[in-house]
């Protein structure tokens, strides 16, 4: 499977560019990146996107919210949601996976870390 388009919502600039560079892994992918959630519901509206790697803290919407809205949407509930956070604590993981994330990871990524957790979400997405 080729061309995955991933979509990144991170607030950090240097942060959003560290996940895209790992993503790059994957042939012929395209990555749209957003600054929040808000900017990430306004990319899902226009963007064919096959996975979301968001972060949790971030101004104007977070993640958890990011991820509910994804889950509410018939048209988007059934792309797969990846956390990527400092969060280390439990029980934000847990609402994330509550609220319909697939999968949490916490920060300083790893890069093999990522792509496993990728290829596990959709297998055959290659490399």
């Amino acid at each position: 499977m080729e061309g995955l388009t991933f979509l990144v919502v991170e607030d950090s600039p240097t942060m959003r560019q560290l996940i895209s560079f790992s993503l790059k892994r994957f042939k012929g992918c395209r990555i749209v990146e957003a600054v929040d959630g808000v900017d990430a519901l306004k990319k899902l509206s226009s963007e064919k996107i096959n996975m979301i790697l968001t972060d949790i803290n971030m101004p104007v919407m977070d993640g958890l919210k990011l991820v509910s809205l994804v889950r509410q949407n018939p048209d988007l509930k059934a792309i797969p949601i990846i956390i990527i956070t400092t969060e280390g604590a439990d029980e934000d993981r847990q609402r994330g996976l509550a609220l319909g994330a697939n999968a949490y990871i916490a920060k300083p990524i790893q890069s093999s870390h990522l792509i496993k957790t990728i290829n596990d979400l959709v297998p055959g997405a290659g490399q």
